[in-house]
């Protein structure tokens, strides 16, 4: 328990410092403003169920604020790290000692995701659903009850949610099955307040219909993963950071590669492993708890298979990875001879293996470089600030040109005009720059799209161009031009956002120069009246 609790002491400082994804983080910041303020500024938000505002009462106790945000993601990395180690990994491990691997690396920093709390959530679930030879009608309550929040947060775990719960009820009966749902209506039963506030359409259009049918084409990535390239743009620019590791590795591009394997087989390991267990063993707790939570991390496959990059398959490892030394003390609990050195250092082997050899660069040498950032050692984050509120950005250059830009219009707009922040050519929008909108909280997000995604905020017929015409103000971004992934993100949208731009706005200053003649950021103020 002290090796748990102490693991996270050292990188902390680093990343708090660190810099954060520029819309995940940045929406995480700005959304809350809007779920807030009523069915007159809908938004669009991907599979985030309402439960992601509880991120809004933490501003409300705390105040809006960086630092809040990331510390309450540091609780919910603790959630999944407490429910895996101590609800799982010991209850399964048996009489295996507590310093068994345990790996929860956060793939974009300390952000608040809704993923992060659902993961959370549901792995208690599971373990509340496991912890006794027989559950009790109170255990189901709060099983169902947890399992219900964490849909709340994210919709999209029913699957994973649905085989850990459905193996620890295994051959179901109406005393185990109607406390479960009971639980779960209770738990997800505040997704009809969302639905008074933004109405059926607007939630179902935003939940499922836009994220299912149309964002895939512009986000997907090859499956498998190329060997001898990075295919994600974001993962591209983070290998721009050199950083040594003293250990023979594969490539980057290798390593995601391997990873790309490693996820399924250690969630389908863990998996086989619970389930030959309960079948050597029906009544013991220990053998359920292995089987639902690797049938539980089996569901999770999904996320991990839609966008196969490390930040999607860190979202996944984090619960069958930590697993397999509890799976592998569990397939030798019958050796007999064996001493708890040998067993311990058997369950321990595998993973070590995999963080220090096979995909180190995306788990242990992070770990290495965030800990000596705590101590000043070669910092990564570069401040911009605006009236106390501040956001770290990864290139020195684009942070000192958004400081100007920010400067500029601090002084120029007045509280409650409409703020408009996309890249400068609207005709793809494969990221956008939402951290903006949490400097300046005294001016109005212009637009539907926060999180701006290709083939839905660029394309032919989406609002865009009337919620451009509606700002007062333009933050049009360079930092994204030349993005490229082997996917829809590369197909031009229609051009009517630009002539908005063109027609309405005059510029008002470029800020830094990002090459060959291009500034990193522009401004634009309204020069024509806006429509009536």
């Amino acid at each position: 328990m002290g090796i748990v609790l102490a693991a996270p002491a050292p990188p902390l400082r680093g990343l708090l410092r660190y810099q954060g994804p520029p819309m995940e983080e940045g929406f995480m910041l700005a959304f809350l403003r809007r779920c807030c303020a009523g069915p007159s500024l809908p938004f669009y938000s991907p599979l985030y169920g309402p439960g992601a505002s509880v991120l809004a009462g933490i501003f409300k106790a705390f105040g809006t604020s960086l630092a809040a945000e990331r510390l309450f993601g540091l609780v919910q990395h603790a959630g999944i790290v407490f429910g895996v180690f101590v609800g799982l990994a010991l209850g399964s491990a048996g009489g295996l000692r507590p310093d068994v691997a345990r790996d929860v690396l956060p793939p974009i920093g300390l952000t608040a995701l809704a993923w992060n709390g659902a993961v959370a959530l549901g792995v208690w679930s599971v373990w509340a659903a496991t912890r006794r030879a027989e559950a009790t009608r109170r255990d189901l309550l709060v099983a169902g009850g947890l399992a219900g929040l964490a849909l709340l947060y994210r919709p999209d775990l029913v699957l994973a949610l649905g085989l850990g719960l459905g193996a620890a009820v295994w051959r179901p009966t109406r005393e185990r099955v109607q406390p479960l749902l009971t639980g779960v209506v209770v738990g997800v039963s505040p997704i009809l307040f969302q639905l008074f506030r933004a109405g059926p359409e607007d939630m179902v259009r935003g939940m499922f219909v836009d994220p299912v049918f149309h964002l895939r084409p512009g986000r997907s990535l090859p499956v498998p993963p190329s060997w001898s390239e990075l295919d994600g743009w974001l993962q591209k620019a983070a290998g721009l950071r050199t950083l040594g590791w003293p250990l023979p590795a594969p490539t980057s591009a290798n390593q995601v590669f391997l990873w790309f394997f490693l996820v399924p087989i250690t969630a389908l390991f863990v998996a086989a492993v619970g389930i030959w267990a309960v079948r050597r063993d029906p009544d013991s707790a220990r053998a359920r708890a292995l089987r639902a939570a690797g049938l539980f991390g089996v569901g999770m496959l999904t996320q991990a298979m839609q966008r196969p990059d490390t930040a999607h398959f860190a979202w996944v490892s984090c619960v069958p990875l930590a697993l397999v030394p509890a799976a592998v003390a569990e397939l030798t609990a019958g050796r007999v001879g064996w001493p708890a050195w040998r067993r311990t250092f058997a369950a321990v082997a595998p993973v070590a293996v995999v963080v220090l050899t096979l995909i180190p660069h995306y788990t242990v040498r992070t770990y290495v470089d965030l800990s000596g950032q705590s101590f000043g050692r070669n910092v990564f984050g570069y401040p911009v600030h605006h009236r106390g509120r501040n956001f770290y950005y990864g290139s020195a250059e684009a942070a000192a040109a958004a400081n100007a830009l920010v400067a500029d219009l601090g002084q120029r707009a007045q509280p409650g005009q409409r703020l408009f922040v996309g890249p400068v050519d609207l005709r793809q929008t494969p990221y956008s720059d939402a951290f903006f909108y949490f400097l300046f909280p005294d001016l109005v997000p212009a637009t539907y799209f926060i999180e701006m995604d290709p083939g839905i905020a660029n394309a032919p017929g989406s609002r865009l161009s009337s919620d451009v015409a509606s700002a007062d103000w333009l933050i049009l971004s360079n930092v994204w031009t030349g993005w490229t992934e082997p996917n829809a993100s590369r197909d031009v949208g229609p051009d009517e956002p630009n002539e908005v731009v063109r027609r309405d706005f005059c510029l008002v200053s470029d800020y830094g120069d990002k090459g060959a003649g291009e500034p990193w950021f522009r401004l634009y103020q309204r020069c024509v009246p806006s429509p009536p």
